[in-house]
């Protein structure tokens, strides 16, 4: 049997965040955000770790650039903080931070490297927090008056334009449960947060038209979960998906793509809210034209209906909290999955990427598709051969060839999935975990930040520069 091969215009790419490689805090005019309050606060982030530091993105990002190079990628998506090209959020703009962008897009082309840039990857300024955050309308409107600046600014320069990473995360991880920043656990400002999160994309994505056009290519990145009823024949069971299912993928979904939310999600959390901060029109503005849904996907969950019999069971892969990302559903449980596991925890299941890509062309045909995130954190060991240190991650070259098989097989589905990008491009500050868990395909030494290529990184390069997927066991 022949490898599996793709077209040559399939977009092969990396990503990384603002916050968990970029360092550089304080320097550049760059104003505090939500997570420099969060992990600055005791007790928030695993050894009370903080991105002060984190990759020294910020003065190394030519050496990176180097490493986007030479592993042969077409693209390269990161995220701006906000904080550091507009320090408040509001008021004025820092011409220092938004040099280094430019600077970092100058050197991508120049590479050959198609920069893909996402607005709004989880970093508040903490200025706007302080105004209720995304609880507060107008943060959406602030929202909107940035992507304009850093469209004038970057222009067509940029290949894609992303307005949110995973907003399932910034609403009912940092307004519900509590374990992102800014850490509430206060239900009706989680609901709050998605609408105005939503908002913020379609009036993001009108202003970025507004100054480039028509061809400027505009999307949104979810990380849209697959869920597996725990009895497949159970209406009790299946009732449970449903109801997750509308929190964590329609809610954004229906709003974005239909220009609607889901009855059922305004029936099981009325006991919340009566969703009255949906204004009139703003479900015209949130439904705009997408060149490319982003798609991120890491795992599965297994719910089944809770009968109120013993303890409820909450394994979500999410850090256990006073508070909950699942809004009103306190009639569903999430079961243990079988393994095998990632160092988060995480089951490994790469068909689930396969049934939530073709779940996605069934719903919307005509919607181009990318995945944006992909990837795995596995205890690392480096050992030195021939005076050469090296990292033998073969459990992530695994998980990265069935993901991007199963990827393939939805191809042969028909469906219009146009790239794919592997997270992450480096180790970096994984959020609430710290420096514990480490995703890259590049080693970080957090002591001399040097920065040194696993076999996962070689494995990628082979697969990015023929378009063919390489056996596991692959040795460059």
């Amino acid at each position: 049997m022949s490898a599996r091969s793709f077209p040559s215009d399939f977009l092969w790419g990396s990503a990384t965040a603002s916050y968990q490689i970029e360092g550089g805090a304080t320097e550049g005019g760059r104003g505090p955000s939500i997570w420099d309050t969060f992990s600055h606060t005791p007790g928030k982030t695993l050894n009370g770790d903080t991105g002060d530091v984190a990759d020294d993105h910020f003065h190394r990002w030519q050496e990176d650039v180097e490493h986007i190079k030479n592993l042969g990628l077409g693209a390269y998506r990161f995220s701006i903080s906000w904080s550091r090209v507009q320090p408040g959020g509001s008021g004025d703009f820092n011409a220092e931070g938004i040099a280094f962008y430019s600077a970092l897009v100058d050197g991508l082309l120049a590479a050959g490297v198609k920069p893909v840039v996402t607005l709004y990857h989880w970093d508040l300024p903490q200025e706007l927090e302080d105004e209720g955050g995304w609880t507060n309308r107008e943060t959406a409107y602030a929202f909107a008056r940035y992507a304009r600046r850093m469209a004038e600014e970057l222009g067509d320069r940029i290949d894609v334009w992303t307005t949110l990473n995973e907003p399932w995360c910034t609403a009912y991880l940092g307004y519900g449960s509590g374990v992102h920043a800014p850490g509430r656990t206060e239900p009706l400002a989680a609901l709050q947060a998605v609408h105005h999160l939503n908002l913020a994309h379609g009036l993001a994505v009108q202003q970025i038209r507004e100054v480039l056009g028509d061809s400027a290519k505009t999307s949104i990145t979810l990380n849209l979960h697959v869920f597996r009823p725990d009895d497949p024949s159970s209406e009790a069971d299946q009732g449970a998906v449903r109801t997750v299912d509308a929190l964590a993928n329609r809610a954004f979904l229906g709003p974005v793509l239909d220009g609607a939310y889901p009855v059922d999600l305004l029936e099981n959390t009325a006991s919340v809210t009566d969703w009255s901060f949906v204004q009139d029109g703003d479900l015209e503005i949130t439904k705009q034209p997408l060149d490319v849904l982003g798609v991120n996907y890491y795992s599965t969950a297994r719910v089944k209906h809770y009968s109120g019999q013993g303890e409820r069971q909450q394994a979500d892969g999410h850090k256990d909290s006073a508070g909950t990302p699942w809004i009103a559903a306190d009639d569903v449980e999430f079961l243990p999955q079988p393994g095998p596991y990632t160092a988060m925890g995480w089951n490994i299941e790469p068909a689930g990427l396969t049934d939530l890509l073709v779940s996605l062309r069934d719903s919307y045909p005509d919607q181009p598709l990318m995945v944006t995130e992909n990837g795995a954190a596995f205890e690392d060991t480096v050992v030195v051969e021939d005076g050469v240190a090296r990292v033998h991650d073969v459990e992530r070259v695994s998980y990265l060839h069935d993901h991007v098989e199963a990827l393939g097989l939805a191809r042969d589905q028909g469906v219009d999935v146009r790239g794919y990008f592997a997270w992450s491009l480096l180790d970096n500050f994984e959020w609430a975990y710290g420096y514990d868990r480490r995703f890259g395909i590049i080693r970080v030494d957090y002591e001399t930040l040097e920065r040194t290529w696993k076999d996962s990184a070689h494995w990628y390069r082979r697969l990015a520069t023929t378009n063919t997927l390489p056996p596991v066991d692959y040795s460059a």
